[in-house]
């Protein structure tokens, strides 16, 4: 058991996550864990922490201090993730197109290790946000919903104006994003938790992700719980069938955040369930920003890595050649552990 925080962003208008190429009509469902990272790279700097921040995080040859999840969705009592890939989906039914949902409730998890089968009659997918959603209580739109807005690019000597969209997300009252913040033990917790919530405070106020000069990105305070990781999201499932009967099951590890493995982390990359993705951006720095960060290929969310321990993973420096400082990309390793079927233990 880790101590952790859980923090809840309650937006106060539009956000702008960019997705992975880039493009100005498109946006991403998720805030990344390398995202968050970076932007509370930011905030420490504001509030006069960066050295002692990175030295204990990036620049910390024993691990991170603390490592964060990807920032999931939440809505009312509900919070959303994406499911474990070796869970999800379930098998097609007429009703539910399982695999249409990105994000699953946590509440919903321990059924799955339990391998339940799920009631098509209870549940719902709200297609705008990928999220499936209980039907009793149904309300009528999920968490959040993309959505475009129209701005027009003025040329100031001949007046001519180059209109466009840009595509965000807006999001439901009792609605909005979460993330935890695992710290690496008790002393760890005493010395950072304090700073990270300032940092998280500092975030809601100035803004994150894109179009910040727009006003987006903005929330109200966060709501902060604080408890030990796993055991504050995700309550124990009961036992498989097989291992109630007494055989244990292999375990493998899923994945709650961005992941870049370190060297020491004995990943079997011919088991479990994983998928990559390139993650790359610009570089905002008070040296010199707008340059294009190195491309870093991740473990995405969701997936589950058969490995002897749980994956530390590290933080990979993706400044350009010459750049005056490193620009690090973190990919520290939130997991929860999960059985695995015995096809999923091997190769």
């Amino acid at each position: 058991m880790q101590p952790a925080l859980l923090a809840r962003f309650r937006p106060s208008g539009p956000w702008r996550i960019g997705p992975v190429n880039g493009a100005r009509e498109g946006v991403d469902r998720l805030y990344h864990s390398d995202a968050l990272f970076s932007a509370v790279c930011g905030a420490m700097a504001r509030l006069g922490r960066l050295e002692d921040w990175l030295g204990d995080t990036a620049r910390n040859p024993a691990g991170p201090a603390v490592r964060f999840s990807s920032c999931c969705p939440w809505m009312g009592d509900l919070l959303l993730v994406v499911p474990p890939r070796t869970l999800w989906p379930p098998a097609a039914t007429t009703r539910v197109r399982w695999k249409g949902a990105q994000f699953v409730p946590l509440r919903l998890i321990p059924a799955l290790l339990a391998e339940e089968s799920l009631s098509e009659e209870n549940w719902w997918i709200d297609g705008p946000s990928r999220c499936l959603l209980p039907q009793r209580g149904r309300q009528r739109n999920g968490p959040f919903r993309p959505v475009f807005r129209f701005r027009a690019a003025v040329d100031r000597l001949s007046g001519n104006a180059l209109p466009h969209r840009i595509a965000c997300l807006e999001f439901a009252p009792d609605a909005g994003l979460w993330t935890v913040a695992v710290f690496a033990g008790e002393e760890a917790r005493q010395r950072w938790a304090g700073p990270v919530k300032s940092a998280l405070r500092l975030l809601a106020d100035s803004g994150v992700g894109g179009r910040r000069s727009l006003g987006w990105g903005h929330s109200e305070p966060p709501e902060f719980t604080e408890g030990v990781f796993p055991e504050m999201i995700l309550p124990a499932p009961a036992a498989p069938p097989e291992e109630a009967a007494g055989e244990r099951r292999p375990v493998g590890w899923w994945l709650l955040s961005l992941f870049i493995p370190a060297v020491e982390d004995a990943v079997d990359w011919q088991a479990g369930s994983y998928r990559l993705i390139t993650r790359g951006g610009r570089i905002e720095s008070p040296v010199s920003s707008g340059e294009s960060k190195k491309l870093v290929r991740m473990v995405e969310e969701g997936s589950v890595l058969v490995a002897p321990q749980p994956p530390l993973g590290a933080a990979a420096d993706v400044a350009p050649e010459g750049f005056p400082h490193p620009v690090y990309r973190a990919g520290y390793a939130v997991t929860v552990p999960v059985p695995l079927r015995p096809a999923e233990a091997k190769a």
